[in-house]
């Protein structure tokens, strides 16, 4: 294999830490939504209890779209853009 020149090096390295970052946030988001409770409480201390937890969790899951997609848009764009680096490369030195 050949040596990885100098822009398609970074931009590879800065796709890893941006798809990394990616993955650490839906799994985060994962685990938020597994303590999203489906559950109808009768008692209503527990209901008003119960339902407040419930608007926090839902509000970080909220707040957690806009990166997961920023950051899905940004990793797709530098796998493109490495991709064409390395092609470029490619057909420059055939």
């Amino acid at each position: 294999m050949g040596e990885l020149s100098g822009p398609l090096s970074y931009l590879l390295m800065s796709w890893g830490v941006i798809t990394t970052m990616l993955v650490i946030l839906v799994i985060y988001r994962t685990t938020l939504t597994i303590k999203e409770d489906d559950q109808l409480f009768l008692n209503k201390a527990e209901d008003q209890m119960m339902a407040s937890e419930q608007k926090v969790i839902i509000g970080k899951i909220t707040r957690l779209t806009r990166p997961i997609v920023t950051l899905t848009v940004l990793s797709v764009a530098l796998l493109l853009v490495s991709a064409g680096v390395w092609l470029w490369t490619g057909l420059q030195s055939f």
